[in-house]
This record gives C-alpha cells, structure tokens and sequence, in this order.
C-alpha cells in the first residue's frame, strides 16, 4: 500500500473551530440581547420626547438628558460627584462585607456566637438604611463617617446572612466524609466548610454591592455637600429632571459595572459553583 492510500487523520482543528464559533455565538448572544432591550427602551422613551405627551419638565427626551451630562461634565461637577460617590461605597463596602464575612463565619460554626447575636442581628435586618442616617449624623457628624457607616451598616447584614447561612447549610455527607480521613478541625474547615460556603459568600458580596450604591444615595441626600445624592437632591430642588435622570442613569451603569467585576472574580475564584 502507498503512503498515499493510508487513511488520513480527522480534521483536528474542526472541533476546534467549532468550539470557537459556539463560544462566539454564546458571546454575542450575552451582549446582544441587552443591547436591543436598551435599544427598544430608548426607542420608546424617544418617541415619548417627541410626542409632547408628557411635559419636558416633568419627563425629559434622551437628548435633554444627554445634554445635562454634559453640561455636568464640562462644569466639573460631574467628575468631583463621582470621585466621592465612589470612594464612600468603596470604603463602606469594604467595612461592611469584610465584617460580615467574619462574622457570618463564627455565627455559622460558633453555637455560642450564635446563640448570643443571631436574635439581634435578625433584629436589625429589617431596618433600612435610611432609617439610620440620623442617628448616623449624630454619632459622626456630617463628615464622611456617617456615610461610611450607612453604606457598611446595609453591606453587613447583607454579607453576614449569606455567609450564615453557606456554613449552616454544608452538606453532612462532606464533613462525616472529612472526618472519616482523619481530617482535623482546621482543614476540615479550610478545605471542606469554606469552599462549601464559598459560593453563598459570593452571592451575599455581589448582592452587597447594588445594596452598597443603594445605601450610599440615602445616606448623600441629608449632610453632604458632594456625590450623586447630593446632587440629586440639589436638582430636585431647582426641578432640574434631566440631570436626575442622568445621575440616576449613571447610578444604575455603576453599580452593574461594579456587579459583572464582583460576578467574574466570583466565577475565577469559585469555580466550582458551575460544577
């Protein structure tokens, strides 16, 4: 027999190629779908502007919106508001989740910590946040310490109901199974307790962070002379709609930025959720 007549090799880069154009086609779906929901909002809201139905005042068109976030931009107000804005959610993020993870842990596997603060913490969860600003004022001032605290007070519960509930919740098969090793507290914990709970405390994270931007307008709208509240409550005040809608606007594409970082952190970190 010829080298020729051999039987040749399947193609190895057809699955390759397939693969690859699935992966793409899955992509485009994911950014496709939400552009062509803001497309059709967009389309109706504009035609909304140009019927006249609605006064300008009272619901502006998409160019009057875009007109007035310019007009923040080119004046500065805009950059400063954000810059503020965002440094106090990140502050009290970082207090409240980093807390909450602690504390989720020991009411998780400590019965005598949970025990003592699971009544009052339950306590406190239906409180908003908004409720909290005046006693927030008074116990800090109008500084910076009473917004840290109201966004940090909201991310808290948050994260430590999650994370309480992923290490009440691990599966007993998992840790008679560790323990049958001859595992001991500590690893069963690092390596058993914690990757279990891991994606309840990710899920509590990313849900801290819409709560973190939430919390932060409250705790902008009453002592504060900077960040998207105060500037929200200063339009309302001179009845500027189009710069709420564009702050609110602006809110709403930060906060899900800051959603799909913590989701994709979350999908390297645990990745084993997907299993």
């Amino acid at each position: 027999m010829a080298v020729t007549d051999l039987p040749r090799p399947p193609n190895a880069t057809l699955p390759r190629v397939a693969r690859v154009l699935s992966q793409g086609a899955r992509t485009g779906a994911t950014l496709g779908l939400p552009l062509i929901s803001f497309a059709f909002v967009l389309g109706l809201w504009s035609l909304v502007g140009l019927s006249g139905v609605v006064k300008e005042a009272i619901f502006p068109a998409p160019w009057s919106v875009w007109s007035a976030t310019v007009e923040m931009w080119r004046n500065g107000t805009l950059q400063t508001d954000l810059a503020k804005s965002l440094g106090r959610a990140a502050v009290g993020f970082g207090i409240g989740a980093t807390l909450g993870v602690m504390m989720g842990l020991l009411t998780g596997r400590v019965a005598v910590v949970r025990t003592l603060l699971n009544p009052f913490l339950n306590l406190l969860r239906p409180i908003p946040a908004i409720a909290l600003v005046p006693v927030a004022i008074v116990w800090f001032g109008i500084g910076e310490g009473s917004k840290y605290f109201v966004v940090s007070y909201t991310v808290f519960l948050t994260v430590w109901f999650n994370t309480h509930h992923g290490m009440q919740y691990v599966p007993e098969t998992y840790l008679r199974a560790a323990r049958t090793l001859g595992a001991s507290k500590l690893r069963e914990f690092a390596t058993v307790v914690l990757p279990a709970a891991a994606p309840h405390i990710f899920a509590g994270i990313r849900l801290g962070v819409a709560l973190a931007f939430l919390s932060l307008v409250a705790a902008e709208l009453s002592g504060a002379s900077s960040g998207i509240g105060f500037r929200l409550q200063e339009a309302r005040q001179y009845v500027r709609t189009d710069r709420m809608f564009s702050l609110l606007i602006i809110l709403g594409i930060l906060g899900a930025l800051a959603d799909l970082v913590v989701h994709w952190i979350g999908k390297k970190l645990v990745h084993w959720e997907q299993g």
